[in-house]
């Protein structure tokens, strides 16, 4: 089980199609060329009927690459840790919205959805909330939830109303929380007839993790959404985290588990999707997860938790689907295929990765090395591009062929001699960059195979 997320400084819990990844928030030119209808992962989705989302931190929205993946990739947004309780109400009823709103904005002004996360939580909660009494805790609950709904009311489609209630293991039963302890065990219940109060027109959903399949943990919350909806309490949708790694892989059971939420009458989202690991195994299994949403019909949507591995609260193990240089990983070109896409990796299973790497740097310059690496299958081609920002200036290359946009800042690179690769095997090529004063690291794009 991976830890779980804490608080917001600790580890916490694209690019356009082919070669047109480009900054243009840093003022860097785009190479000519529209993208193809489903040639990106939220296109792709928007085809099957479902949105593909990411977990958004405010923090990283000043970051050009960061902002040109998610504005190309997905057209849903969750703020990462923005509208968790400590950061929204660290004083009682003092109530600051600067980060989450420049989220919801960012989100909104690009015709992108936004789920809210979360309302009623045991973590992150600010010190005071604990040492409530019971009616000052209840008031508290209910306060926060009405205060924070009612300020995006009509902005947020979607509300996790309650998060991570019930206990890890066998025994199906509730988590201790102020909440839990103080109110018992109608507090879930309340919660969401305030949620429903306070904007009739959002989603109300309960999220979990470890319930992705068929265990006591998912059965202990199947009852609960069995009977809420047996006693018209107002619930819309389950959250299904889906955090896996080698010793937490996708339950065969995934799908089925699923399926018997739905048939319940609520929608089901996998909201907080990120998988450890590397290569064919790390697409494999993202396949597999985007497979079994789009089977299940009320399966409305994916949230992957985050945009880059470097900022994943689980960097170390390289879980997202863009690498640390935002180039497409295999994982992203296994759920662009499973969603029915095209324009991510040459078809017929060709795909491929970059990744960069500073190898030398002096007054003045530095070299940059672009390893690409095939994907699950053999390639006989690949090409990628490398955008620099004024006024750096490519001034050599080797191991390549480029060619440049009218700018000069986008140098679109092709093989020389060093095209064919077998699955999995790697090429590198090589760059000088003349910094004219700015040193920062160039940015490549996806790498397309054929």
């Amino acid at each position: 089980m991976p830890a779980r997320p804490g608080r917001r400084f600790r580890a916490r819990r694209l690019l356009t199609a082919g070669t047109a990844f480009l900054l243009a928030a840093a003022g860097v030119t785009a190479l000519s060329g529209t993208a193809e209808a489903a040639s990106t992962l939220a296109s792709a989705a928007s085809a099957k009927g479902r949105y593909f989302g990411t977990a958004v931190s405010a923090q990283y929205l000043g970051e050009a690459p960061y902002v040109s993946t998610l504005n190309t990739e997905f057209n849903s947004v969750t703020p990462e840790n923005e509208m968790k309780w400590d950061a929204l109400e660290g004083t009682r009823n003092s109530f600051t919205f600067t980060s989450a709103d420049r989220i919801v904005n960012h989100a909104l002004g690009r015709g992108m959805t936004v789920r809210g996360h979360t309302l009623v939580w045991h973590s992150q909660l600010p010190g005071w909330v604990g040492g409530l009494g019971t009616a000052d805790l209840r008031s508290a609950m209910n306060n926060h939830i009405t205060r924070v709904m009612q300020h995006y009311k009509g902005k947020v489609v979607a509300w996790d109303v309650v998060n991570e209630a019930f206990q890890d293991g066998s025994s199906g039963a509730r988590r201790s929380s102020p909440f839990q302890d103080k109110l018992g065990n109608g507090y879930i219940e309340e919660a969401f007839r305030t949620a429903r109060a306070a904007d009739p027109g959002a989603k109300l959903c309960y999220n979990d993790y470890n319930t992705d399949g068929v265990n006591a943990k998912s059965n202990a919350v199947y009852a609960m959404v069995r009977d809420f909806k047996a006693r018209g309490v107002p619930i819309d949708c389950v959250g299904f985290q889906s955090h896996f790694n080698s010793a937490s892989p996708v339950p065969a059971d995934y799908q089925a588990n699923l399926q018997r939420f739905a048939d319940l009458g609520v929608d089901v989202q996998i909201t907080e999707l990120d998988i450890e690991g590397s290569g064919t195994a790390q697409a494999t299994s993202y396949g597999n997860v985007v497979k079994a949403c789009l089977a299940v019909s009320r399966c409305t949507g994916i949230t992957v938790w985050g945009v880059t591995d470097k900022y994943s609260w689980r960097s170390s193990g390289t879980p997202l689907l863009f690498d640390g240089n935002y180039a497409k990983k295999p994982a992203y070109h296994a759920v662009l295929a499973a969603l029915g896409g095209s324009g991510g990796g040459g078809g017929g299973g060709a795909t491929c990765s970059v990744s960069y790497t500073r190898t030398a740097q002096w007054n003045g310059g530095f070299n940059g090395q672009v390893t690409v690496t095939a994907g699950a299958a053999p390639i006989t081609g690949w090409t990628t591009t490398v955008t620099v920002t004024p006024p750096q200036k490519v001034s050599a290359t080797w191991n390549g062929t480029p060619s440049w946009d009218a700018s000069g800042n986008v140098m679109t690179m092709r093989p020389n001699g060093n095209g064919s690769l077998a699955a999995g095997a790697s090429t590198s090529f090589g760059f000088t960059v003349m910094t004219n004063g700015n040193t920062s690291a160039p940015v490549l794009g996806g790498c397309t195979a054929s």
